[in-house]
């Protein structure tokens, strides 16, 4: 067959438009896969840098409460070093009240050594 130049008046173009029209939204999304409409994805951007300037703030938040823990448990440990030295001193004073009554045992020893002593002493001379 060859190749004719094919005339159509505007009767049978206007059919053929008529015939066409409702299918042509059809066929042109089977040809063109609908896209998604820009504002959705705009709407998605704005949300997605809400979001990260909220994790910004919450991360801020979560690093300046952990420096007040760490000074918190920094006032703690100096607390509990002053305990420390507390029970050190406590300690000490505990030996020097041991030595005192050791020293008191020895001397009420002696003094009743003594007295014994004398009473026999005494005794033999009587």
């Amino acid at each position: 067959m060859g190749d004719a130049p094919l005339s159509l008046t505007e009767d049978e173009l206007r059919q053929i438009s008529d015939y066409m029209r409702p299918h042509l939204r059809e066929l042109v999304l089977e040809m063109v896969p609908p896209q998604r409409p820009a504002g959705i994805d705009a709407q998605l951007l704005e949300r997605m840098v809400r979001v990260e300037e909220e994790l910004k703030t919450q991360r801020e938040l979560m690093v300046e409460r952990f420096g007040f823990v760490e000074k918190r448990f920094e006032s703690v440990e100096k607390r509990f070093e002053s305990v420390d030295k507390r029970f050190e001193s406590v300690d000490k004073r505990f030996e020097d009240v041991q030595a005192s009554f050791g020293r008191t045992q020895w001397l009420m020893g002696l003094g009743f050594v003594m007295v014994t002593a004398a009473v026999t002493v005494f005794g033999l001379l009587a």
